[in-house]
């Protein structure tokens, strides 16, 4: 058998690949599931039923003569045929040993590591002049997850914060502060983001009201955009103000993004317009520059345009986007582009997408582009989640809320100086609610169901965690003296903890194609019952088999551990 470092299904699907080889070029992809029930076995195989009209034979005859190869590799400990030509494989327990014995060794689980390629994870996205609110919650979460699942599967990740950063806001902003605030554009100036938003309130509604200040704003724009100094170092200054707010919630999320934010590209929107002119992808319509692409329609039949450049000459978003591609894959070297954006977009990203195909800015061939987009989050009366005010929840508000209401549980749990534990414990169940949730869908947002000790919750699964590092305790052994003696299979419940522990990269691969957290959410929670049932099924503490369970849950732990870090959950070792 090869290496176990390999991953179990790869292993299983060579192994079914050889049995298989009398088909020769029928077999094409082979699919192997987890078996959904124990009699079943551990996976499960449905290729002789793919492969049937092809060979024109019956599923079961084709089946046996692949069940006949299986039955000699020394990966399973039984091969049977379950009705019409199912395949039913379970892992011997020699082989559920090894692999426990390896990963024990291993710094990363035996999970495989990629060809180290470059990966752009663009996420949370907020906007200056702005405050984060429960809108940028899962962008922010779902992307750093994401970006954290990449790194440890060995991509080079460059995590990009796309930043609103310039448009006609700023002269209606800038102007204000220096008719008004003029204090507030300087270099060292005391204001915080709160003022901020106060001030682009305030300006708003005299840009609304007032015909010449929404001239003297629109003046300001151009001053802006071409370069002039005391508009640039204004909105410098904006910008600067924006970011240590941001920097406030990020340093309480534990996420770390590069801010490049639209202004970035603002040199070489007027190339992209040029680009699309010169190739004739695009045209003049009600005086704007679009593109117009087969398959984006409205309601009633006529092709959307894609709006490169306004009838006045200014850029939008779209603009930018193409801009960004472009300088991704030409100058980042991007193999893989992941945008992580509300379902809202889902439209303007595929337009854009194909778009930025059809100028040659991306080869779709070469360079992977996913659209990662997720629904909305609900108050637990399913409506748009606001405060009672009706306005849209601050996100620093609803996560010093998440952990003043975990201080208060710990506090009736009578577990003292426990606030380093309640943050923990109030942002990890924000987080883990969020990413339990499948992303495209809406979740409601609820901090009494987040923060149950019961459930698919972080909180059942760092208990879990929890009680592994009070066996470790109460054992009284250091793991190194105990590292040479072999984990073994002694009990059904110890044979079903492994056979969870081997699925975890196949989980993590599975991530990495589809973008959904939830499979490893769902991956960890099973993980937490399973030790629990280990745990009530198998004495670990003055066993005989002491040695080989405390090293089963240390290797457990492991999997509880880096499994909620890439997540961006820490751990705690008491509760």
């Amino acid at each position: 058998m090869k290496s176990l470092g390999n991953l179990i299904i790869v292993e299983i699907e060579e192994a079914v690949r050889e049995a298989f080889s009398f088909c020769d070029s029928e077999i094409g992809k082979i699919e192997i599931d987890p078996s959904k029930e124990l009699k079943f076995g551990d996976y499960q195989c449905s290729l002789a039923l793919k492969l049937s009209k092809e060979l024109k034979k019956s599923p079961r005859a084709i089946a046996e003569q692949a069940v006949e190869t299986l039955k000699n590799q020394s990966l399973f400990e039984k091969v049977e045929i379950a009705g019409p030509g199912f395949i039913n494989m379970t892992l011997s327990e020699d082989m559920l040993n090894r692999w426990a014995n390896d990963c024990k060794e291993s710094n990363d689980l035996l999970v495989p590591k990629v060809k180290r390629e470059k990966v752009i994870v663009e996420f949370s996205s907020p906007n200056i002049a702005k405050m984060m609110h429960v809108g940028h919650l899962r962008s922010t979460i779902i992307g750093d997850a994401i970006a954290r699942l990449m790194e440890f599967l060995g991509y080079e990740v460059l995590r990009l914060n796309h930043v609103g950063d310039f448009g006609t806001q700023f002269g209606m902003l800038i102007s204000y502060l220096k008719k008004y605030h003029p204090e507030a554009l300087k270099k060292d100036n005391n204001c915080d983001i709160e003022m901020l938003v106060a001030w682009y309130k305030a300006s708003k509604k005299k840009f609304d009201q007032d015909d010449a200040f929404k001239t003297v704003a629109r003046e300001e724009v151009v001053k802006l955009q071409s370069g002039d100094e005391g508009s640039v170092a204004a909105w410098k200054a904006l910008c600067e103000i924006s970011r240590k707010g941001f920097q406030e919630i990020y340093d309480i999320l534990d996420v770390h993004i590069e801010e490049r934010g639209e202004s970035f590209y603002n040199p070489i929107l007027q190339k992209v317009v040029d680009d699309f002119k010169a190739k004739g992808l695009s045209k003049k319509d009600a005086g704007a520059e679009c593109v117009f692409m087969e398959g984006f329609k409205n309601k009633d039949g006529d092709i959307l345009p894609l709006i490169i450049q306004k009838g006045d000459g200014g850029f939008n978003y779209a603009t930018t986007d193409l801009a960004a591609f472009h300088y991704r894959v030409d100058e980042d070297a991007a193999k893989r582009i992941i945008v992580i954006t509300d379902l809202g977009q889902k439209m303007h990203f595929a337009m854009v997408h194909k778009a930025a195909s059809l100028v040659g800015y991306i080869d779709e061939k070469k360079v992977r582009f996913d659209h990662v987009p997720f629904g909305l989050v609900l108050s637990p009366d399913g409506k748009k989640y606001k405060t009672r005010s009706g306005e849209t929840e601050r996100l620093s508000d609803l996560l010093d809320e998440a952990v003043i209401r975990a201080k208060a549980l710990l506090d009736e749990r009578g577990i003292e100086d426990n606030y380093e534990i309640a943050k923990v414990l109030g942002i990890s169940a924000v987080k883990y609610a969020d990413l339990s949730s499948n992303r495209i869908k809406d979740y409601t947002f609820s901090y009494d169901r987040m923060l149950r000790f019961e459930g698919n919750t972080a909180s059942f699964i760092l208990y879990a965690y929890v009680r592994i590092q009070s066996i470790k305790r109460k054992a009284n052994i250091t793991l190194e003296s105990i590292q040479k003696e072999k984990i073994k299979i002694s009990h059904p419940s110890e044979r079903a903890l492994i056979l969870h522990l081997i699925r975890f990269g196949e989980i993590l691969h599975k991530m990495k194609e589809d973008l959904l957290p939830n499979h490893l959410t769902e991956y960890l929670f099973h993980l937490a019952e399973k030790f629990n049932i280990f745990f009530r099924d198998c004495q670990v503490t003055g066993d005989p088999n002491m040695n080989s369970r405390l090293q089963l849950s240390e290797l457990t732990g492991q999997h509880i551990q880096k499994g909620l870090r890439i997540l961006g959950i820490c751990t705690i070792n008491k509760m």
